[in-house]
């Protein structure tokens, strides 16, 4: 079966740095979107950066000039690198990504990784 995972998460000060791993386990035959979302207690899930295709990134104004996306197409992976973390980013931090399982399916799916925790506290 086709999984998402996140790793990277964890506890770091005000200005800090982390970086986040989405990685694709299972057998796909090929994938566009991937997106990082996150949400924080008492709040919607909210988007935090998407790759609608390796090359095109957009980035909520929250953090422009902070996080940056990067993928790995060989590896099935997407990054987020976090700088200059902030204590309104604690949040859990979740993967999502737009896969075609098979050549003979044309019908697309929506994965969605389990998260992972960030938290910004001195």
């Amino acid at each position: 079966q086709v999984q998402l995972e996140e790793s990277g998460g964890g506890l770091v000060q005000p200005g800090g740095s982390l970086r986040l791993s989405c990685m694709i386990s299972g057998e796909i035959f090929a994938v566009n979107n991937m997106d990082w979302y996150r949400q924080a207690p008492g709040k919607e899930r909210e988007v935090v950066a998407t790759s609608p295709q390796p090359g095109t990134i957009n980035y909520a104004n929250s953090v422009k000039g902070r996080f940056t996306i990067s993928r790995d197409n060989y590896r099935n992976a997407l990054y987020l690198q976090m700088n200059n973390l902030k204590t309104e980013d604690t949040a859990f931090y979740y993967c999502r990504a737009k896969v075609w399982l098979s050549v003979e399916v044309p019908n697309s799916v929506i994965l969605w990784g389990q998260g992972t925790q960030v938290t910004v506290s001195s």
